[in-house]
């Protein structure tokens, strides 16, 4: 038992074998295809379909939702990240967990799929975030649990291939599905049966009762709070990833409207498919190589910041040339940036986590600074699009705000 502690709260030292991470990675991708799926066209549609009985524009319902959902990821990521870290079962902390949030997840798409106005399609996307957060979580843990830090960024380029696999997935399931109902459906079984090759073939560390804390109310909410002051590089590093994705979720929150009441495109669910893909191309041909050419190089700050520049000049080029061949450029320059920064930057974030027997909650507190830019994001651009100069001020204040994400990376100062 004290052997099974050990190795549940030591510093990996063997590297993880290839069909270790290719599970993983599929596990990850399942995930996002819950969640992009639903996020890229499914909710716009229905946001569409549900805005004149709630007497609402298209816009407001969809900020409202997503908001919602975002406000709920904001606290179950971290949550059931600081479950997971004292759990003690007997198939290992992560895994019970990734089974339980996926399954929750299929679930509430399938929820989704049967909403009949804005109150059930509010209700199934915030458990959607709320059990797809739980298996999140739990995978993003497993990393620093088993790979040594210097495999960190190959590990973290083959899960953000998978990450973009997903979103990729989700958009074509959505897309061709048939249908809200059938694309919801479709959404479900992928996120399902994508997380059984890892939980079924690979065993989990186990935490031994004897090092898990005692129980007490204070100090685990206590926990949550993670001082600037005492860990400045966390703290920066949360900020470089909260600028720079909330960058990306301006990009891509009205990215359907944009396509149709500012281009004009014919048919704009499958433009978003098309610049998906394109992005997609571009992200898989860098995220494995940034991420290995990191490890190798023993440097992340470089990486992160040259990428964040990338992406605010293709954010830049979004409000600069609006048509549809700049659109396909952006979308493609977007990817080569977002590639290196998604393995990067995610290594950056595993080197910085103060103690190993938090790694799953100080990760989903870090990982808030994905879920916090969807709640700014609709809060943002809403009246922005609306009110304040419309898609070519929302998309010049992305990329100034990714921009700052990129320059303050230099902050960080106990990571090469």
């Amino acid at each position: 038992m004290t052997d099974a502690a050990s190795a549940a709260l030591a510093e990996p030292v063997e590297p993880v074998r290839r069909g270790w991470t290719a599970a993983l990675a599929l596990a990850n991708g399942a995930i996002w295809v819950g969640w992009f799926g639903p996020l890229q066209i499914l909710l716009a549609s229905q946001a569409r379909d549900f805005a004149p009985a709630a007497g609402m524009e298209k816009e407001t319902v969809l900020a409202w939702v997503t908001g919602a959902g975002a406000v709920v990821s904001l606290l179950a990521n971290p949550l059931f990240g600081a479950l997971s870290d004292r759990t003690t079962a007997r198939w290992g902390r992560r895994t019970p967990w990734i089974v339980a949030g996926a399954a929750g997840g299929a679930l509430s798409l399938l929820l989704l799929a049967a909403a009949d106005g804005v109150g059930t399609m509010a209700l199934g996307w915030c458990l959607a975030q709320l059990t797809l957060n739980a298996a999140f979580a739990a995978v993003t843990a497993a990393v620093p649990d088993r790979v040594p830090r210097g495999r960190r960024g190959a590990v973290g380029g083959w899960l953000g291939a998978a990450q973009i696999l997903g979103v990729v997935g989700g958009t074509g399931l959505a897309t061709a599905a048939g249908g809200t109902a059938a694309g919801y459906t479709a959404c479900a079984v992928f996120t399902l049966v994508g997380v059984g090759p890892y939980v079924l073939r690979y065993e989990d560390l186990r935490l031994a009762r004897a090092d898990r804390p005692a129980w007490s109310w204070r100090a685990f909410l206590a926990g949550f709070w993670l001082s600037p002051r005492r860990h400045r590089d966390l703290g920066w590093a949360w900020l470089t990833r909260f600028l720079i994705n909330l960058s990306n979720a301006l990009v891509l929150l009205y990215l359907l409207y944009y396509l149709r009441d500012r281009l004009h495109y014919g048919d704009p669910g499958r433009g978003v498919l098309v610049l998906t893909a394109v992005n997609g191309a571009t992200l898989l041909a860098t995220v494995v190589v940034g991420g290995v050419w990191s490890d190798r190089s023993g440097r992340r700050k470089p990486f992160v910041i040259w990428s964040g520049v990338l992406m605010a000049a293709a954010t830049a080029a979004l409000a600069g040339w609006q048509t549809w061949p700049g659109a396909v450029v952006a979308a493609a320059v977007l990817g080569v940036g977002f590639g290196v920064f998604t393995s990067v930057d995610f290594a950056l974030m595993t080197d910085v986590l103060p103690r190993a027997l938090d790694r799953g909650k100080d990760l989903g507190v870090i990982n808030v600074a994905n879920a916090l830019p969807q709640v700014a994001a609709p809060a943002l651009a809403a009246p922005i699009v609306t009110y304040l100069g419309g898609y070519r001020v929302l998309y010049l204040v992305a990329a100034v705000i990714g921009l700052a994400g990129a320059v303050l990376v230099g902050r960080i100062r106990g990571v090469e």
